[in-house]
């Protein structure tokens, strides 16, 4: 957002202002942190280090804490510290009175934590900085409008009609309200292809500030809808008789303020195809980072417009990488369509980056171009790992893995790791059932 101090407080006392929400991103892109009375917050709060516990990386999406070799009983869940970014500064004018800023985790000896999220993008952005490029993305989130019990609001699929259900418009109007009010470019919304799904797109923005959107858009259409006396989820597959709840992240790079992709006419020009080939060559990796609970895979299913292979192609809804390169246009990108709508988009987009950097890095070739119907016929091209287990074996040991922090890495596939046992041990295989949707659906 790039605010100052000063504006921040302008704008604090403009909107009445009485409590400032200092936020983090967790492990699973849930907010935590502390709320703070807004004249100590602008008195000593914006330059001093609020203590929370590092268990906060460990959690997992009930917050228990299954084992984990770096921050557990004998390492005493040692405070980190979070230090405010006030060029986040956000009004939440739908909860009137309460603002919110973005902070960094830092670990007991001023560092970077390893296992924060946010630090982990920031590490990816800089290496693009340093081969003068920057990082633009967006994101495109699904989610289930529901009953206070979890049904689903409607029975029927109306896609991107204007005319039904206009007894929900009120929700969703206060959804885009809320978060134009945040200070997101709400660009437009639409009935998705599920019964009560709906998607809400943002503009797009610099990756940092895309993945701090991406995780206060959850919160938000989360808060609205219980305004609303209504349930939002995010949960990748709640039904297994609907469509998924994906999220797309389109990737671009500038350099000098232009889309270095701008030249693509008809196919990726030398640097998207390499930056194409990066994607596609850690895609198996990627899927941890996309999929991170028992329930996500369950979007990699033929004919539901989730890929279930690794490829490529330009304008073509059944590819993993689906490619927007008109000539000359400045809006060209590779949209990466594996993950799901619960991924935590720092550490998804944070993948993107690494795998992007690598191929241009080693000049990686993305092979030839997929057309047609690729669920029908994806010929020898990889399958995507349609299990959490698969998708970790994938990502252990990985050169992704080692490329985003080998602790934070080693951390992650444990908590991973502790929810195939969890779901072995309530019988997640077939159908989704009541105990995979009671842990999930209202933390995703």
């Amino acid at each position: 957002m790039g605010l100052t101090l000063e504006a921040f407080h302008t704008l604090c006392q403009e909107h009445g202002v009485h409590t400032v929400e200092v936020a983090t991103p967790d492990t699973y892109g849930h907010l935590r942190g502390k709320r703070v009375p807004v004249d100590r917050f602008f008195a000593s709060g914006h330059s001093s280090a609020f203590g929370i516990a590092d268990a906060i990386f460990v959690m997992d999406m009930q917050n228990d804490l299954p084992d984990n070799e770096f921050i557990n009983m004998d390492s005493g869940f040692l405070d980190c510290h979070l230090h405010a970014d006030v060029s986040t500064g956000r009004i939440l004018t739908h909860r009137p009175g309460y603002a919110l800023v973005f902070a960094d985790a830092f670990d007991s000896h001023g560092e970077p934590h390893p296992l924060s999220p946010r630090a982990i993008l920031k590490k990816q952005i800089a290496k693009c900085t340093a081969m003068d490029l920057d990082p633009v993305v967006a994101t495109e989130l699904e989610f289930y409008l529901c009953n206070a019990d979890w049904s689903p609001v409607q029975s029927h699929i109306q896609y991107s009609s204007l005319t039904d259900a206009l007894e929900l418009e009120d929700v969703f109007a206060d959804m885009r309200s809320a978060l134009i009010g945040a200070g997101m470019d709400v660009e437009s919304s639409n009935a998705e292809y599920g019964a009560g799904q709906i998607e809400i797109n943002i503009a797009y923005n610099d990756a940092l500030t895309t993945a701090d959107d991406t995780v206060l858009f959850r919160s938000i259409v989360k808060q609205v809808a219980v305004q609303h006396g209504m349930r939002a989820t995010f949960m990748p597959k709640p039904w297994m008789d609907q469509s998924g709840s994906g999220m797309h992240v389109h990737t671009s790079l500038k350099s000098d303020g232009a889309n270095v992709f701008a030249s693509s006419s008809g196919g990726p020009n030398e640097t998207m195809a390499k930056w194409l080939a990066g994607l596609l060559k850690h895609a198996p990796a990627l899927g941890l980072l996309g999929a991170p609970t028992a329930n996500g895979p369950r979007r990699i299913d033929p004919y539901t417009f989730a890929p279930t292979h690794i490829h490529w192609g330009l304008d073509n809804r059944t590819v993993l990488a689906r490619c927007i390169a008109e000539a000359g246009s400045p809006a060209n990108r590779v949209e990466f369509r594996a993950g799901g709508a619960d991924a935590n988009p720092y550490l998804f987009i944070a993948g993107l980056l690494a795998a992007g950097t690598d191929g241009i890095t080693n000049d990686l070739d993305p092979g030839p171009m997929s057309e047609g119907d690729m669920y029908t016929n994806p010929g020898d091209c990889v399958p995507l790992a349609n299990s959490l287990a698969g998708a970790i074996e994938a990502y252990a040991g990985s050169e992704l893995a080692s490329q985003l922090g080998d602790m934070f890495s080693a951390s992650y596939v444990s908590m991973a790791a502790a929810e195939v046992v969890l779901a072995a041990e309530h019988g997640v295989a077939g159908d989704v059932n009541d105990w995979e949707r009671a842990r999930y659906i209202e933390f995703s």
